[in-house]
């Protein structure tokens, strides 16, 4: 698991950067699972355009289980533990999988709670903050 520590800090430099998609996830989530592939393919759609940022938090969780969930999925945009679930508490998650979309200001556009069923959903969440 490529480490990524998200503070309040560097999470606003991360928006700088475009449009942020934060997803709440966890190797013990059966229904993260189900919303693995699509996240996954989104990211290598959206990836080469460098207007979106994908951000995985590992939600109470291990990190050999989380290791094996990512390697099982082929997930390869960033991801880290939520550590002391200070990000989690940040965005008051209500469990996982949950999904925030921020626009490239800052303003949280649109919570996902509970999984993806398609990509087209992840699409029609993204693509119109890229069109802002």
């Amino acid at each position: 698991m490529a480490t990524v520590q998200v503070t309040e800090k560097n999470f606003e430099a991360t928006v700088e950067q475009g449009t942020v998609l934060l997803d709440f996830w966890a190797s013990w989530c059966k229904p993260c699972e189900q919303e693995a592939a699509e996240l996954q393919q989104a990211w290598e759609e959206y990836e080469p355009t460098g207007q979106v940022v994908f951000l995985g938090a590992d939600y109470v969780d291990t990190e050999p289980e989380a290791r094996v969930y990512l390697k099982k999925f082929g997930i390869t945009f960033p991801n880290g533990p939520d550590l002391a679930t200070r990000i989690s508490q940040y965005f008051r998650i209500k469990g996982v999988p949950e999904t925030y979309f921020v626009d490239k200001n800052g303003v949280l556009k649109y919570v996902q709670v509970g999984p993806f069923t398609s990509l087209d959903q992840i699409r029609a969440q993204i693509d119109p903050l890229l069109n802002e």
